[in-house]
Parts: structure tokens; sequence; C-alpha cells
């Protein structure tokens, strides 16, 4: 018995170590996420049964150890240097002018890099084991951190010998980082759970990495890439090139925006085809690095007492600038919040030219002590979008005038409302016919993502509500080509494009639907897990907020605002005035397969039990959804009992009978499968 459970065990520390593999290096994954953490899960009750069946490198050793009470500090066996920095193309080529008087040739190749903002760390391993991990510290001593390192998956606990013979010691370097999506769901999951968020993908990286309880770092959703190494014995590489080839081999993620073996003259050029790639990179970079590829001739040029003479940073264009305030007005949303903005003297940052930034609230205007006619420190958050970073008070004159929130709305006069959300307070025009309100609202209705109606630009948006022919949603699919054609900047061809954009938008997906709603806290992502779990939209109108919360990724404002959008008679009204106008709405997400081709089609099921990962209405509601039938009675034409803890005495009698049983975590595995 103990031999087979010892191989059941080494079994799912293989898959799981091959399906991390799979997943953060070659982007290839073989299996769902919940598949991953059922394996897991089944693997870490082995663990802590048999003890003596877990290993150093077991996947179950990211889960976190119990918490430090303070970090041990090591040094680095070499350096970890920092990069001197390039800022125009002038202090390049005076960098390759050094290269190549130092080294006495002319054809020197080098490898670029993005330069990742994020924190850099060195991984230590011992004949292919993950032994220490300590960040970059003062470049000579920094903190261990080895129990919150093996919590990031890409990480390999146990490097990968398939290909090339594991070294004895190979010490790795790399930057830690947090992708801009996770990025966005983890603020969005703190907010939830009314903490602070943080201000940008370094600093939750740096943060997460210094936590001395390792079971809070393995919440949050690090990542790396690896870029070099330190000390290494039992293998040598030839060039920068080969060393991050064998370290991907090894199982390290290593960027896919490498490019090895370039001349000066492709250097210049790669790095203006980098910075046009910043913006659509998933994660923030400040820059390119510019390494010589030839490591021997990397250790012919050495280094200098804090950076290497073989390589050097080309930072981009600074992100941020500062300019005036010449004021501060207010605009009104979809959802009737008042957001102050801040009318800028007009200023280029990176590229683009800034004369707007948001400050978000009243609260935030007075925390920063903004006024009209100071001068400010603008960024682009995210290299996006403009945010006002501090006010610059030593340059203050007198002139400066404070803000105040208007008691009216700005757009249709009617009563403000003020809320207090978390911190901070949040203005609300209480009218919902406000015109502003309408515009933006109908803007997000038709926009790409949603009804997609091309030609139905922000403008025509303005005039037709202006025009008073556009008051709801509905409104939009009872357009004519004749009354447009004669507004003003129209025309007979665009008023004609617009009507036929219009009438081929009416078939529209669930997800497309719920999203051009523009339910608060339903964005996108929430949409398409939605129509994921529902048939139809008059399922999604009757569900409850217990059952929604149920949808992994759905939280309780998300849940709440969706059931509260559906119980106004004033929105039902609509939606059946937009259906009995021809708009269909079909279900992209629920599959034919799902409902042809799964295990669960026509049979008859029985449930009993308590179920750990969702309520019984709710799994009954998926099961439906798959076309099962769902009995209270056992009998002998019961095809599956489903069961939880505590199944009771339909457990003996299934089995009685010969009907199949099937445990919470198939029945999971098998929904995942088909969906």
């Amino acid at each position: 018995m103990n031999e087979q459970i010892k191989k059941e065990a080494l079994k799912l520390q293989k898959e799981l170590t091959e399906h991390s593999y799979n997943y953060h290096v070659l982007d290839d994954p073989e299996i769902s996420d919940i598949e991953y953490d059922m394996m897991l899960k089944k693997l870490i009750e082995i663990e802590e049964e048999f003890p003596e069946y877990s290993c150093p490198d077991s996947p179950t050793k990211r889960v976190g150890a119990p918490p430090l009470d303070s970090f041990n500090q090591a040094d680095h066996s070499i350096p970890m240097l920092s990069l001197d920095n390039a800022f125009n193309e002038n202090d390049i080529l005076n960098f390759h002018k050094r290269v190549v008087k130092n080294l006495n040739r002319e054809n020197i190749l080098y490898t670029i890099e993005p330069k990742l903002d994020g924190v850099a760390i060195e991984l230590k391993y011992e004949n292919g084991i993950l032994l220490q991990a300590v960040t970059r510290g003062d470049g000579i001593t920094g903190e261990v951190i080895t129990d919150n390192i093996r919590t990031i998956r890409s990480v390999p606990l146990k490097l990968n010998e398939n290909k090339i013979k594991i070294p004895s010691l190979l010490e790795v370097r790399g930057e830690v980082i947090i992708k801009h999506p996770d990025f966005k769901r983890l603020n969005k999951t703190r907010l939830e759970n009314k903490q602070n968020i943080f201000a940008n993908p370094r600093n939750a990286a740096a943060g997460s990495l210094r936590q001395l309880d390792s079971k809070i770092t393995s919440t949050r959703p690090l990542d790396i890439f690896v870029y070099g190494t330190g000390l290494v014995n039992g293998i040598s590489f030839q060039t920068q090139a080969q060393m991050l080839q064998n370290l991907k081999s090894f199982g390290f993620p290593v960027n896919t925006n490498i490019k090895p073996g370039v001349n000066i003259t492709q250097v210049l050029k790669s790095y203006k085809e980098l910075e046009n790639l910043r913006s659509t990179l998933a994660y923030e970079i400040d820059g390119m690095v510019v390494k010589v590829d030839d490591i021997s001739f990397q250790k012919q040029l050495g280094e200098k007492i804090k950076s290497p003479r073989w390589a050097i940073a080309w930072k981009f264009p600074a992100m941020e600038k500062t300019t005036i305030i010449d004021d501060i007005i207010v605009q009104v949303g979809r959802t009737g919040v008042l957001t102050p903005v801040a009318v800028l003297k007009p200023v280029n940052i990176a590229g683009v030219m800034v004369s707007r930034a948001t400050l978000h609230n009243e609260d935030e205007i007075k925390r920063k002590d903004i006024r009209i006619g100071d001068k400010a420190l603008v960024i682009r958050a995210g290299d996006v979008i403009p945010k006002i970073v501090k006010i610059i008070k030593s340059h203050r004159d007198g002139t400066q005038t404070s803000f105040q929130m208007p008691l009216k709305c700005p757009v249709c006069n009617s009563n403000i409302e003020k809320t207090k959300l978390d911190k901070s307070s949040i203005n609300k025009c209480v009218n919902a016919s406000c015109q502003a309100q309408l515009k933006e609202r109908l803007k997000h209705f038709v926009s790409k993502k949603a009804f997609d109606i091309d030609g139905f630009g922000k403008k025509i948006v303005d005039q037709l509500v202006d025009e008073n022919m556009l008051k709801s949603f509905a409104d939009v699919f009872l357009l004519e080509k004749e009354k447009l054609a004669d507004l003003e900047r129209m025309g007979q061809k665009s008023a004609d494009n617009l009507i036929k954009s219009m009438k081929k938008s009416k078939n529209v997906a669930l997800q497309r639907f719920i999203y051009a709603l523009g339910v608060d806290h339903t964005g996108e992502n929430a949409a398409k897990l939605i129509s994921k779990t529902y048939l139809n939209l008059n399922d999604v109108m009757k569900t409850t907020i217990e059952d929604l919360e149920e949808i992994h990724g759905i939280g309780s404002e998300t849940a709440q605002a969706v059931c509260n959008f559906f119980s106004l008679q004033e929105n039902t009204t609509i939606i059946n005035q937009m259906i009995e106008l021809g708009v269909v709405i079909t279900n992209t997400q629920i599959s034919e397969i799902k409902i042809s081709d799964n295990p669960f089609k026509n049979k008859r099921i029985v449930l009993t039990g308590t179920l750990q990962s969702m309520t019984r209405s709710f799994a009954k509601k998926q099961l439906e959804n798959f076309g099962a039938k769902i009995t209270s009675a056992l009998s002998s034409k019961t095809d599956f009992l489903i069961t939880g803890e505590n199944p009771g005495s339909k457990l003996e009698k299934a089995q009685n009978l010969g009907v199949d049983i099937m445990d919470e975590t198939i029945f999971i595995e098998l929904l995942e499968n088909h969906k």
C-alpha cells in the first residue's frame, strides 16, 4: 500500500513540475488551473500524511513556510553590480568606442534585452536543487528570501535536465515582476477587501518579496524573467545568447524580446523598436540593456567599482514632467460619479502631449493640497494615464486658488449625493436622466467591445443626445437613415453605413451584451465569467447574489451590482424593448460541445453531501447547463451520485444499487474539461 502511495507522490511531483514548465517557460499549458490545483491539493494531502515521500523540490514547497522573525543576510559570490546609464545615441556610441578600444577589435556583437522594472534577485542551485534566493541588496550583500521565492510558480525548484547536464553549482540572476493584468486584479481584490492598493507593479513585487510570512507572498501574482548568472561550476557558456538559451532549457523563463548577435547599427535601430513595443507589453520596462555577447570579451573588459564595462542600460525618456495646473474641471461619468480633472498647460511626456490629468476625487485633492495655478510633477501612470504625483509648493507665489467641489451637477444642475467608499468620498449626480450620464453610457454601449457599431463615434452620440434622438439604449435600434442623413457632418453615405452596422450588431453574444449594459463593477472579464456560467440572459436576470459569488473571479460588489441592475423595472423594460426591436442574444461561451458531447448530457444525477467548492444550487445550475436531469430521489435509473462531505445514507444506497459514484474532485475536473 505504502509503495503505491509513494509512486503516486512521485508521479504527482513529476507531473506538476512538468505542467509548471509548460505554462511558465513554454507558454503552452496542457491542463487547466483548477486541474493543477486539484493535483497539488492531492499531493499536499499525501505529503502531510507521509512526510517521508516529500522532497526539497516538491511543488508543495511553494505553498508557504512558517513566518520568519526577520530576514537573514547572505553575500553574493560575485557582486551584483549596477549598470551605467545611457540617455541618447551618443552615449551608446561612446560606450561602443570604449569596447572597441579596450578589445582592440572592430566587429563587436551585442545582445540586447528589455530593461525590466522589477526586483533583482539571485537564485542559487546546487546539483539542480534550489538552495537559496537572495535579493540584490547593496550588490555585495542581500536578504535571504528563499521561502518567498519558492512560492513563485515560474521559478523551478529543480532544474530540468532533459537536454543539458545539470551543473554542480548555478547562480542565476533575474528580475521578479508582476504583469499588468495580474497587478490590476491584485489591486481590485485589495479594494474589495478594503486594503490599500499598490502604487505600481514594482512596489507590489518588492513588498511581496519582503513579507516575513511566505503564505502572504504565495497569494501575490509574482513572476520572473532571468537574464544572467553569478558563480557557475560544471558548465560554461561562450556567449550571452547561449547562456540564456541554456537557462531556458533548465526551466527558467527568458524574455522573448531579447535579440542576440546584433551589431552597433542594429542596436541603435532596436532601441526605437523596443520603445514602440513598450506600451504593448504585459510588464513594465524602462529601457534597453546592451551587453557584449561574447563572454570571453566580457571577462576581458572586466568591471569598474560599481558597474561592468561590457554592459550599459539605455534608458527610455523620463515618463514624468513638471507643468502648471491651469484649471480644475468636473466631469460626470456614465454612473453619475463626478470626477475632478486637472487642466494642464500641455506638456510632452514620452512623445505624448498631456493636457489633462485625473484627480480621482475630492479627498485626493485635499490630501495632496492641489490648487489651481500650482506647479505639479506629472507622470503617465503605467506609461498611459496622466497622473499628478505631487505639488511643488516651493513655486507658490500666492496667486494659487483652492478648488471646491460643486454642490450641483455641472451638466443637469441636479443635487449631488456624497457617499463614503472605503477611505474616499464619492460625489454622484442623482439624476438618472442626466445628459452626461446618458452620453457616456451610450458611448460605452456602442463601443468596440460591446455592440461594436461601426461609425457610432463619440461626437455622433453627443449630437444624437443633444438632438433628443437618443434617450435610452433601445433608441439606438430605432434610428432612421433619413433623419441621420439630415444631421450636420453626417450625410447620406455615413448614415447608410451606420444603419447597416447597427442592424449587423443586433446579433450579439451574451458576454458583449452584459458588458454593453455598463453595470457597475462589471467589466469585460466579469461579463465573460458570467456568460460562461449561464446559458442565456434570462438565467442571468434571475440569478442571486449568492450564486454569482460562487463564480471564481466574481466579487461581492459585482454580484450585488448585477442583481441590483436587473431588479430595476426601468432596466428590464429597456432590455425587453431591445429584444422586441430584433436584438438576438446568443451565448458563444456555452459551446455546442458542452451541450451535445459531455458526460452529463441527459444523465439522471443526484447530489448529496456538502460541496466545498460551490453551493448545491450552483452545482445544479452548472449541470443543467450541460443538459443533465437533476433529481432528489435515488433509484436504479440514476446515472451518477455526486458526493460532497457527509454524504449520508444515499452513498450506501448507491453502492447497493450499482450507481456510479463521483466525488467532488472528479466532478470539478469534468466540469472544467468540458467548458
